[in-house]
């Protein structure tokens, strides 16, 4: 078992380091303050691949393993947070769309999405359907040749500013539950999709989340992604990657706000000396490095295992989204706690790494439903012996 990154891996990071210092740190705390979705910035992202990292090369993406992956995550995580977890899901949108998509629409979206000149948006949650995402109620009718789609989205990131919706929809009567979703490759200025105001958030102000409306919005029959029913199967396999996505934002988030401790606790000075040289705060950066080494590894042990295709990898992601997202908001806070009174005012980046980091723990399925998933395969006969 090798724990050590390849030359090819630093590279990647290293870019990444260098990307969100140029590009994401000069600009982190205004897009918060003000709300910017910087579509600029992303699209600078794309330029280097960071929009594609792991969607198929015949949609124009890198086709890398989800570990390369978070290795880019986290470190424009570090930085920002909130525009990070929406590249995440971008990438997450467009390896659905890649991997599934008809010829044709793969051609028509694909090159553009990796690109970052087009963005995406995952659709999934709906208004009465967000743990139980297997009660969602949009439909999709087969009228001849397209589908007819009515019904709503909330909570989607990115919705009234993103091109292409990845969404889904029941298929299947009202009682066919999970096997009677499809997914759909849905333009976001089709004639009928509408949105509601943007929400004011707590963190991830980079980024605007919206509830989308879908109201006898017609889209080609060729939209649809894999076949009629598949649609469960897919959002959740996109959601393995999606969960070891926003793990590694929390790992990123730990990492800045871990950074910006050590360095402070090193200059602050109280009672005549640095604070540095109290043991009390020296056992709590000690915790916070442990924490943090520990969901890092953990990520990356799930992320190995999906990209090896191994049977428990959703419940190694699962664990890892409990764990990391968990771990990595315990370490923000701890690094605000730190910091004292300047931890909690603006000029200081740790209440925005906090906030942006405290979703984490609800979204891409909510910490207590990872932990329904990881106990429903602990129950097995063989668990205790293949989930190591």
């Amino acid at each position: 078992m090798d724990f050590e990154l390849t030359a090819d891996q630093r590279a990647f990071a290293d870019t990444a380091r260098q990307f969100a210092q140029a590009e994401l740190a000069p600009h982190a705390a205004e897009w918060d303050r003000e709300g910017i979705f910087p579509r600029d910035a992303i699209a600078k992202a794309g330029e280097l691949g960071f929009c594609g990292l792991y969607a198929p090369e015949n949609a124009g993406g890198l086709a890398l393993p989800r570990l390369d992956a978070t290795l880019v995550f986290e470190e424009l995580a570090a930085v920002d947070p909130s525009t990070t977890a929406f590249i995440t899901i971008h990438n997450m949108a467009t390896w659905m769309l890649g991997t599934w998509a008809t010829d044709a629409v793969r051609e028509q979206w694909g090159e553009a999405l990796t690109s970052g000149q087009k963005l995406a948006s995952y659709c999934l949650t709906e208004p009465g359907a967000g743990s139980d995402a297997a009660s969602l109620k949009t439909r999709a009718e087969l009228v001849g040749n397209e589908y007819v789609i009515n019904g709503s989205k909330a909570f989607i990131s990115g919705a009234g500013s993103t091109d292409v919706l990845v969404l889904m929809a029941r298929t299947g009567d009202a009682n066919s539950g999970a096997s009677g979703i499809s997914a759909f490759v849905v333009p976001a200025d089709a004639e009928g999709v509408s949105y509601g105001k943007k929400e004011e958030k707590m963190g991830w102000n980079s980024q605007p989340t919206r509830v989308i409306n879908f109201d006898n919005v017609r889209i080609p029959a060729n939209h649809l992604l894999g076949r009629e029913g598949e649609g469960f199967k897919i959002a959740m396999k996109g959601l393995d990657g999606g969960r070891i996505n926003i793990a590694t934002c929390s790992v990123g988030a730990a990492q800045g706000a871990l950074t910006q401790a050590q360095s402070y606790m090193q200059e602050r000075k109280q009672f005549g000396k640095p604070i540095a040289s109290f043991q009390a705060l020296q056992f709590k950066l000690a915790d916070m490095a442990t924490e943090l080494v520990a969901a890092r590894q953990m990520v990356r042990l799930a992320a190995s295992k999906l990209d090896a295709g191994a049977r428990d990898a959703s419940t190694y992601c699962a664990m890892a989204k409990r764990f990391a997202t968990d771990a990595g908001f315990m370490v923000c806070n701890e690094a605000l706690q730190l910091h004292g009174g300047y931890g909690y005012i603006r000029e200081y980046p740790l209440e925005r790494l906090m906030r942006d980091a405290r979703v984490h723990q609800i979204l891409e399925g909510t910490n207590e439903i990872m932990r329904v998933i990881i106990a429903r395969r602990m129950l097995d006969g063989d668990a205790c012996e293949v989930i190591r």
